[in-house]
């Protein structure tokens, strides 16, 4: 859950997640390191009065600044194509779960269950409880099995949605007449917040999406029980 004032990103809950962290870290120490050398030398050419001819016409300086550029280039590509193709592999997955955007509240479908499903809208601000939180709390959480690979299939029935949730390293657009698909593994237990990330409309944020990972036996205890309300 992210808090006021953080700078960076929220504490990740899946592999993926790791992975886009540890290559923004990556990234930044390179971006860091370029604007370091550019500011050295901006600060060099106002301050000081020399020349050198070797410094003005060099072929060695050329080359260099020429090949330097695309090797880094290349030191951020190949990592990134790494993590986007890790992205995209579903291996298997436990669980399959449809997830419907709709003006404006997201519905669920537990295809692997039968007829379970449920729709689930944002809590409104007089009735949270405390330790809820405003805007980001849902009445049904999508409960899934901890250290299992799901797969979210996401669609939509009016307009354009995006299922996401920052700490798993998930996010999907959701299309209406479109079925596109995701995968996540939540790593550790926890309750993991998420928000539409496309803007659908006059209550585009107040369509919150809540991720709750349980143990596998608990989340077996939690289907067996909606099956028999259902």
């Amino acid at each position: 859950m992210a808090h006021p004032t953080q700078l960076g990103f929220q504490d990740a809950a899946s592999p993926v997640m790791e992975e886009l962290l540890h290559f923004h870290d990556h990234a930044l120490m390179i971006v860091f390191l370029i604007s370091t050398l550019v500011l050295y030398i901006i600060i060099a050419m106002v301050s000081t009065k020399l020349t050198n001819m070797y410094i003005l016409d060099s072929q060695e300086i050329e080359i260099v600044w020429t090949i330097l550029p695309a090797v880094i280039l290349i030191l951020i590509a190949l990592p990134s194509l790494r993590i986007l193709y890790l992205m995209d592999e579903i291996n298997d997955p436990h669980l399959t779960i449809k997830a419907m955007g709709h003006q404006w509240y997201w519905s669920y479908e537990y295809t692997d269950y039968g007829d379970l499903g449920f729709d689930s809208y944002m809590v409104p601000t007089q009735d949270l409880v405390p330790g809820q939180f405003r805007l980001l709390e849902a009445d049904h959480r999508m409960v899934v099995p901890m250290e299992s690979p799901i797969r979210i299939l996401v669609s939509a029935e009016d307009v354009l949605h995006s299922w996401a949730v920052p700490s798993l390293g998930v996010k999907m657009d959701a299309v209406p007449g479109r079925l596109n698909q995701t995968a996540f593994i939540a790593s550790r237990p926890g309750v993991f917040y998420g928000q539409c990330s496309e803007i659908c409309g006059a209550n585009h944020s107040f369509m919150p999406i809540v991720v709750e990972a349980v143990p596998l036996v608990h989340f077996e205890n939690w289907s067996t029980l909606m099956l028999e309300d259902a």
